[in-house]
């Protein structure tokens, strides 16, 4: 289970923002992935804001990205805006790209 999970978390970071030119994965937009037996993956994920002009794009990269994992067959991407994205959630790696990371981190 770890092999895929490195997998499916392999595939998602292959997701980048456009306007942030990062990851999903490292800016800490993916909350959680599910999936059944049959193949059926929920993908469990924020923006950086409600109004995100770019959101049916990176849900299909999301979905697109998930079908080249060999043991999903399906994807929905659910958009959930609570716990509410900040940059907090952004990996250090994420944090440093983009010029605010503090050096305390």
């Amino acid at each position: 289970m770890a092999e895929l999970k490195d997998r499916v978390i392999e595939a998602l970071e292959t997701v980048i923002d456009p306007e942030l030119g990062i990851d999903i994965v490292n800016l800490g937009l993916l909350y959680d992935v599910k999936m059944n037996d049959s193949g059926h993956a929920i993908v469990e994920m924020t923006l950086t804001s409600m109004g995100c002009p770019v959101a049916p794009l990176i849900i299909e990269q999301v979905e697109m990205a998930m079908l080249t994992v060999e043991e999903v067959n399906e994807v929905d991407v659910e958009l959930v805006w609570d716990p509410p994205w900040t940059k907090d959630k952004m990996s250090r790696y994420a944090k440093i790209a983009l010029g605010i990371a503090d050096y305390e981190d």
